[in-house]
C-alpha cells in the first residue's frame, strides 16, 4: 500500500498542473453529462390574437388577388421601351407609355449609367410581341425581356387559350 501512495504523492509533486488540468475538466464534464440526461417541458405562450390576424391578412390579399412583397411571382416578359442616361427622359417615356396603356404597370430601373423603363407582366412571348407591334412607331429601340414578372389579374369571363 505505501507503493501506491508513494506514487500518488511523487507525481503530484511533479506535475500539479496535470492534476489541475485534469480535475478541472472532469468537474465540468459530469455535470454536463447530468444536464444531457434530463428532459424538460417547453410552453409557449402566445397572443389568440396574432393567428386571427394571420388569417385576415391572408384572406385580404388573396382576395385582392394583388402581388405583395411576399407575393406570387414567376417568369414571364416585358417590353423595354427606353434606356439611356437621361432621367427626365425616362420617366416622360413612362409616363407616354402609360397615357397609352394605363392598364399596365411600367418598371424604371437604374444600373450606372442607364435608366431603363419597361412595362407589362406578360405570361408568354406572344403577348408581349402584340405589344411590341403597337408600340414600334411611338418607341424606339424595343426589346422583349425575360425576367420575373408580377403575375397579373387573371379575368374570369375569358377562357383559356
Amino acid at each position: 500500500m505505501d507503493r501506491g501512495k508513494s506514487f500518488v504523492k511523487r507525481y503530484l509533486k511533479l506535475n500539479p498542473s496535470v492534476c489541475l488540468i485534469t480535475f478541472i475538466c472532469l468537474a465540468l464534464y459530469l455535470p454536463a453529462q447530468a444536464q444531457t440526461q434530463q428532459r424538460g417541458k417547453l410552453e409557449i405562450i402566445k397572443d389568440p390574437r396574432i393567428d386571427s390576424l394571420i388569417a385576415h391578412r391572408y384572406s385580404k390579399n388573396k382576395g385582392t388577388g394583388k402581388a405583395t412583397r411576399s407575393g406570387i411571382s414567376a417568369y414571364g416578359y416585358r417590353v423595354q421601351f427606353f434606356s439611356g442616361p437621361n432621367r427626365k427622359a425616362a420617366f416622360n417615356a413612362q409616363n407616354k407609355f402609360q397615357q397609352l396603356h394605363p392598364e399596365l404597370r411600367t418598371y424604371i430601373n437604374y444600373k450606372e449609367p442607364n435608366f431603363k423603363v419597361k412595362g407589362g407582366d406578360f405570361r408568354s412571348r406572344l403577348e408581349a410581341s402584340k405589344l411590341v407591334q403597337e408600340l414600334k412607331g411611338i418607341f424606339s429601340p424595343l426589346y422583349i425581356l425575360s425576367e420575373k414578372i408580377n403575375l397579373p389579374k387573371l379575368d374570369p369571363n375569358t377562357t383559356p387559350q
